[in-house]
């Protein structure tokens, strides 16, 4: 596959996307949603100073490859205010522990103890550790890569179980999409990438969506989803993410 040309790219990039989380927040923060979502959490809000510490680790000059999640996990970026953010990768690997405050209407069954807390998410440990054994650092990452969710928002219902955005009524989900298409439009105009990889199947035609509707030429395409939900994900998922971004071009 040729690799399409480099978009020029204006330095300033990490600070577009503060303002771009920023604007997120506050529109999200204005939604409502109904039963059987009960509790929902902003990490943009109360981990606000750990997520922006993340966004402080793109390169100012923009992003080869953009990695798309759907929204945090309970145990990942719910904790850390970090996409995907497994408390051990989030502290250990990218350098990131701050004080992360709680959110407004807590489950009990889902506290948020921040780097604290003693839970390990799976997902975030595959993914977070997939970039550790190719990069040697962080930094070495970040030259190229970012990752970003789509939705910001942790939505629960009364027993604490996990609602995910695309199991929201059709009117929230058209709110909420609408939001987050802003968002990620933003995203990718201050990033200017080759390749957008959806991270799952819901994160890829979101990017599909998104990146038809903007001035970005980047190529849009997938690697499974790391969640252990999903019983291929349980069968080396590392190797298959590695071969298919392989096969896409985005790595060698």
């Amino acid at each position: 596959m040729n690799s399409p040309k480099r978009q020029p790219v204006t330095s300033g990039s990490r600070k577009k996307l503060v303002a771009a989380a920023t604007q997120l927040r506050r529109s999200v923060d204005a939604l409502t949603f109904a039963e059987p979502v009960t509790h929902v959490y902003n990490p943009l809000g109360y981990a606000w100073k750990a997520h922006q510490a993340y966004l402080s680790m793109a390169n100012d000059a923009g992003s080869r490859v953009v990695f798309l999640g759907m929204n945090p996990g309970p145990w990942g970026m719910a904790q850390t205010g970090v996409p995907f953010g497994e408390v051990a990768a989030a502290r250990d690997w990218l350098g990131i522990n701050v004080p992360v405050d709680r959110p407004d209407n807590e489950h009990p069954k889902r506290p948020v103890e921040g780097f604290q807390c003693a839970r390990s998410e799976v997902s975030g440990r595959r993914l977070w550790g997939l970039f550790a054994d190719r990069f040697d650092t962080a930094k070495e990452f970040f030259e190229d890569h970012f990752v970003v969710n789509y939705c910001p928002l942790v939505f629960m219902e009364s027993s604490a179980r996990n609602r995910t955005p695309d199991k929201l009524s059709p009117s929230e989900r058209e709110s909420l999409d609408a939001i987050c298409d802003r968002h990620l439009a933003k995203v990718l105009t201050a990033l200017r990438p080759e390749y957008a990889v959806g991270i799952g199947a819901y994160a890829e035609k979101s990017m599909q969506r998104v990146v038809a509707s903007i001035s970005c030429d980047a190529v849009v395409t997938r690697i499974l989803h790391p969640s252990p939900a999903s019983p291929a994900a349980n069968r080396d998922w590392a190797g298959t993410a590695k071969s298919q971004l392989i096969e896409a071009g985005v790595w060698r």
